[in-house]
């Protein structure tokens, strides 16, 4: 069977700086009938899970370590065996919510993993934290950008270990030089493509964080 992006959602909290929000976050299942990876592991185990559909999963690909996109990454792991992967620049945040558990393995910049017959590579997209990765797949035509894009621009910087400049030098070189029909799957709400953003660059600029 040919290789298929899954989608689920999940609520729950956000917290940071002492503050804390009500999210809603996308997490992202690719694979096919037989094996899948997971992007992101936000709220709710059993959601997560249900979207896995049995599958065997060969990696949790954590976009960055704020607590809304690994809080139940520990436990997923337990559940499906695989391990979690974490760029190591975002460990200091992921320690705040994991302090006694340590991610499996660690993304770099370039790597490539093989789900399903297709392959995922990661590119370190800094900004919004500082081991924020996206995952591009050009044979589905889509890439997984956590936090760093979003439908109407970059996203937030106006935290700790978050830099305006940046994220949006992570976006203008690793994101916007795909090809223009890529989809964009985001973080949180919908999806978009790199052709609907590219043009508005100017625009966040401008506007700043």
């Amino acid at each position: 069977m040919a290789a298929r992006i899954d989608h689920a959602v999940t609520s729950g909290t956000f917290s940071l700086d002492g503050q804390t929000f009500e999210v809603d976050n996308n997490v992202w299942v690719v694979g096919d009938d037989d094996e899948c990876v997971v992007i992101d592991a936000p709220h709710d185990v059993e959601a997560i899970v249900a979207a896995v559909g049995g599958r065997r999963v060969l990696a949790i690909l954590a976009t960055h370590a704020h607590d809304d996109h690994v809080r139940v990454a520990p436990a997923l792991a337990d559940v499906t065996g695989a391990q979690v992967w974490l760029h190591p620049a975002d460990r200091v945040l992921w320690d705040m919510v994991h302090p006694d558990v340590a991610p499996g393995a660690e993304l770099r910049d370039g790597q490539t993993i093989e789900v399903a017959g297709v392959a995922l590579r990661v590119l370190h997209t800094p900004g919004h934290s500082p081991g924020a990765c996206s995952f591009h797949a050009p044979e589905l035509g889509a890439v997984f950008t956590g936090d760093t894009l979003f439908q109407g621009g970059p996203g937030a910087t106006g935290r700790s270990f978050s830099d305006f400049g940046t994220i949006v030098g992570s976006i203008r070189q690793r994101l916007l030089s795909l090809p223009a029909e890529t989809v964009v799957h985001t973080g949180h709400g919908a999806s978009t493509t790199i052709g609907d953003e590219a043009p508005h660059l100017d625009e966040w600029l401008a506007r700043g964080h």
